[in-house]
Formats: C-alpha cells, sequence, structure tokens
C-alpha cells in the first residue's frame, strides 16, 4: 500500500523528525502538536506516528481519521497512549520496543559491577584519600534472575552470558523462550518466587500492563536473599516502593539500582534519595547520542514494510497493553 498522508503527532521543530522531513515530497507530511497544528490532515492521514504521549488527543483525533491504517509509537512503553475505542478498533499499533534494548541492558550490566565491585565504596575512599584495599566479588558464577523476558530481557541476557553469569528468565509465555541460547532456566509467571529465590540480582524488564502493577511486591522481596541487588528498568508501577524502601533500610537485600520509578520526577523527600545502597537513575539509562534519530530509523523500516505489504515488526497486543 502506498502510503501519501503521514501524520506525526510530535514537537515540529524537532530536529530528529528531518528523516521524515525527507520523505516529502513523495507523500504528504504534517507535524503538529496539537489539533490546531494538525487541522483537517487527520481526515486524510493513513499513518499516524506519534512523538508525544497524549492520550487525551489521540482520542481527540481517532474519530476523525477516516482514512487511518497504522498508528507507530517513538516510544516502546504504550500504556499512556491505550484507551477503550482505540483498544477495541481494529487499527495495528506499533512500537518501537528493541531500539532502547541495548542501552538498558548496559546499565543493567552496570548496576550489577557496581554492587559486585563496590564502586560507591572506592569513590568514597578516593574523595578522603583513603588508602584500604579491599575484596570485590565476580559476576561470574553468579545468577542472574530476570522478571519479563522480551527484547530488553533477552539482550541482558546475552551480555550477562558474557561475564559466565547463569540466566534464569520469567514470562508469561515460557514456550516462547524454547532454545533460548541465552538461558539456563525459564519458568512461568506462577513460579517467579522460585525463580527470585534463586537469584543473586533481579533485573525488572517489565511493562506497565494489566497484571504487573507492583508485581514486585512484598511477597516477593522476602523471596530475595540478603545479598541480591534489585534492578528495574521497565517501569516504576511493577514494584511496591514503600515495600522496597523497607527491605533496603532494614537490609534484607543488598541494594536496588532504578531507572523507573511510580512517580516522575522522583520527589525530593523521597527515600532513595538518601539510601546509600541504591544507585538513581532519573530515567534515562536508555538515552544515546542517538536514540531519538534510531526510533525515527526502526519506523522509516517498518514503513517500508508496510509500502511492500510485509507484516509490521513489533505489533502491540493491544489487549495485553505491550
Amino acid at each position: 500500500m502506498s502510503v501519501e498522508h503521514l501524520l506525526v503527532l510530535a514537537d515540529p521543530t524537532a530536529r530528529h523528525l528531518e528523516p521524515l522531513r525527507q520523505l516529502a515530497p513523495r507523500l504528504h507530511l504534517t507535524l503538529g502538536a496539537s489539533e490546531a497544528e494538525l487541522g483537517d490532515a487527520i481526515a486524510q492521514a493513513q499513518v499516524l506516528v506519534i512523538d508525544s504521549q497524549k492520550k487525551d488527543l489521540l482520542r481527540t483525533l481517532l474519530p476523525r481519521a477516516r482514512n487511518l491504517r497504522w498508528i507507530h509509537s517513538l516510544f516502546a512503553g504504550v500504556e499512556n497512549l491505550l484507551f477503550e475505542e482505540l483498544i477495541q478498533s481494529p487499527l495495528p499499533l506499533t512500537n518501537s520496543k528493541g531500539v532502547y534494548s541495548g542501552s538498558l541492558s548496559e546499565f543493567a550490566l552496570a548496576a550489577m559491577l557496581f554492587f559486585a565491585k563496590d564502586l560507591r565504596r572506592l569513590v568514597r575512599q578516593q574523595a578522603e584519600a583513603r588508602w584500604q584495599p579491599f575484596t570485590s566479588v565476580e559476576l561470574r558464577g553468579q545468577t542472574l534472575g530476570i522478571l519479563g523476558y522480551g527484547d530488553i530481557g533477552q539482550a541482558a541476557a546475552q551480555r550477562a552470558k558474557a561475564f559466565g553469569m547463569r540466566i534464569l528468565a520469567c514470562r508469561r509465555r515460557p514456550e516462547q523462550s524454547a532454545g533460548d541460547a541465552w538461558v539456563d532456566a525459564v519458568f512461568p509467571l506462577e513460579r517467579r518466587h522460585e525463580m527470585i529465590a534463586a537469584s543473586d540480582y533481579l533485573l525488572l524488564a517489565m511493562p506497565n500492563a494489566p497484571g504487573t502493577q507492583r508485581m514486585m511486591g512484598e511477597a516477593e522481596l522476602k523471596a530475595l536473599r540478603p545479598h541480591a541487588v534489585l534492578i528495574n528498568v521497565g517501569r516504576g508501577s511493577t514494584v511496591d516502593e514503600a515495600a522496597l524502601v523497607r527491605a533496603l533500610e532494614q537490609g534484607r537485600l543488598r541494594g536496588a539500582a532504578l531507572d523507573v520509578f511510580e512517580t516522575e520526577p522522583l520527589p525530593a523527600g523521597h527515600p532513595f534519595w538518601r539510601l546509600e545502597n541504591v544507585l538513581l537513575s532519573p530515567h534515562c539509562a536508555d538515552h544515546t547520542p542517538t536514540w531519538r534519530e534510531d526510533a525515527v530509523a526502526f519506523f522509516l523500516k517498518n514503513l517500508e514494510r508496510f509500502e511492500a505489504g510485509a507484516p509490521l515488526l513489533n505489533l502491540v497486543d493491544k489487549h495485553a497493553g505491550y
């Protein structure tokens, strides 16, 4: 199907959208961040690209999009876009998962090394000009448990395996990981406590979707061993933060590395800021110099498939939420 009208819900001055501007004059391109800026273009648009999490605006535009055949998000998470009318519509929705998996998995490896090599202690001793040798542990032989074994979890497993780690994974459909070369064992969700209890490091890479809210709660935290480290690069909503603070304060786990939070920006008075056994990232672990451009490049690849009649990549299960 040849695309003649492309609508982009975004800041029209954004530099990373330049490759989309270069599609003109082959197709008619409209960029805008408001209903006024988009005008009547929504009625002609066959493809809608979203670079702004504006659910209310999308809800307003959708009834007028009588020629729309496909919606693509330049983000991986779609929880801030889904609403009932879109979920029930036959419109395919795709996202940009996979674009960010490399950088997020590297953050997970950095977090494991941060705790394994006690880098906070090294920085403190250097600042104090204090020469005090100490022992640290290797990642080799340690167990990484991954709760949410999608593209991020798989990228982390591949990298952790290179360090000689044992990899355990837990996902809704474990049969999808049959024959996975990076995983030593795959668990269904109902056996997640078994995997958690066997993990030295636990990586959370779950979306904000029905059934995942506070999946890492009091019971799951109690299943962790005292030397374990929790790493979250998925969504803050999947963790009971109050329970995690208690566990960290009471020394029931060694530490946590967090890139995502229930409330963002994280409030200044939140305990995570003061806890020395927390490595905190302001939801930017995937912000590489080209992360926005990479997302646009992935869309263009999918656009070629759409026009060629090939199956779209990264189709979202709108009912499942990811």
